[in-house]
């Protein structure tokens, strides 16, 4: 029997029948057919470059596996899209940092029956992949990778010292600071590029917003992206929300969400402890209802230091407030060809008024407004 007729037996016997019986004889196939490896390597590839064309993207693709199966298929994923890699085309600078950011870790040894069955569970998660909104424009400029700018890595070091720190009065100095340079690098680089030869377009990006209480990091993620010039579209189905935007704001986007999310959670487990030290259990309407206000509350300081910040950064020769105004115009277009149709959510489980009032004390601490500057 040729490898192919192995892969293709297997293939036929597994990826098209959910039933455990079917996974076993498959992995059976594979198992007792070393010869057979290679073909069954270059079948994922091939998985894996149909991904591409579904609009999936390698960052997308490892956190769906996580999601669906457990690290050994994530593992197995990260290898399968580093052999393919070679064949593929370029693709730009946040196609490559996803690349790198692979998780690195060699598969662990195992038997062929467990190793084969692990092999086809991967691929019938690519196989029913759906096509998603294509990130890149067709035919547009790819964007190379350049050096991160000093003003995105202060603000990147400023949002690690606000996460670490265990005082609040701190946290807040440095959150605040760092979202008074992201709104005034935003600025700068509008302004650059309203000059440039070829200005830029607005691209794409997609963050995950993960479980537990998945619909009230969405709504910080959107607040977020609303306030450094972006729109934000949740897809509830596959744990993401697909950004628009320019590419400085979009970076803006990810360290801040990230930032916030983290320090939102260290908040609510502080004030989850208090509420415990006065009798009252742990709950999970207590925890949805914190972070949707702490989610509201920080996109309306958000965007008030941004607003602010614009305004202050104009000149007699450069005024910003009309290019961010026309970036926010194709922004906007690039977001309905993107989603012609969207819906909205209405948030479920916010009726804890302990934990709205928690979560609005807690967005306050972590608050973006002007402070004294730092030393």
């Amino acid at each position: 029997m040729s490898t192919s007729s192995t892969v293709d037996r297997a293939f036929g016997a597994a990826l098209y029948d959910t039933a455990d019986t079917a996974l076993d004889t498959a992995a059976s196939l594979l198992a007792a057919d070393p010869a057979a490896d290679a073909e069954l390597s270059r079948r994922g590839r091939e998985f894996v470059a149909t991904a591409w064309r579904r609009g999936w993207q390698p960052a997308d693709v490892v956190r769906i596996v996580r999601r669906e199966l457990d690290e050994a298929h994530v593992r197995l994923a990260a290898a399968l899209i580093r052999e393919q890699a070679p064949d593929d085309r370029p693709r730009g600078a946040r196609w490559a940092a996803q690349l790198d950011g692979l998780p690195d870790v060699t598969p662990p040894r195992t038997d062929r029956f467990s190793h084969a069955t692990a092999v086809l569970e991967l691929y019938r998660l690519l196989l029913r992949l759906p096509v998603l909104e294509p990130l890149e424009v067709p035919g547009g400029p790819r964007r190379e990778a350049r050096p991160e700018s000093r003003a995105l890595a202060r603000i990147r070091a400023l949002l690690a010292k606000a996460e670490a720190t265990g005082y609040p009065q701190e946290a807040e100095a440095l959150s605040a600071k760092a979202q008074e340079l992201m709104a005034r690098h935003s600025v700068d680089e509008a302004l650059l590029s309203a000059h440039a030869p070829s200005p830029d377009a607005p691209g794409a990006c997609r963050i995950g917003v993960d479980a537990p209480y998945e619909q009230a990091k969405a709504v910080l993620l959107d607040a977020v992206a609303d306030a450094n010039h972006c729109r934000a579209v949740w897809n509830e189905a596959l744990g993401f929300s697909t950004v628009v935007g320019f590419e400085t704001d979009l970076e803006a986007v990810e360290l801040l969400y990230t930032s916030l999310l983290v320090q939102a959670e260290t908040a609510m487990t502080k004030a989850e402890a208090a509420q415990r030290a006065g009798g009252r259990k742990r709950t999970k309407t207590f925890r949805q209802s914190f972070l949707a206000a702490y989610a509201h509350r920080a996109g309306t300081r958000l965007r008030a230091v941004a607003e602010r910040t614009a305004a202050e950064s104009g000149t007699a020769d450069a005024d910003p407030l009309p290019v961010l105004a026309s970036r926010e115009v194709a922004v906007t277009e690039r977001l309905d060809r993107m989603f012609p149709e969207t819906t909205t959510t209405r948030l479920r489980g916010v009726d804890d008024t302990a934990g709205w009032t928690e979560g609005t004390r807690a967005a306050d601490r972590a608050q973006v407004g002007r402070r004294h500057p730092l030393p």
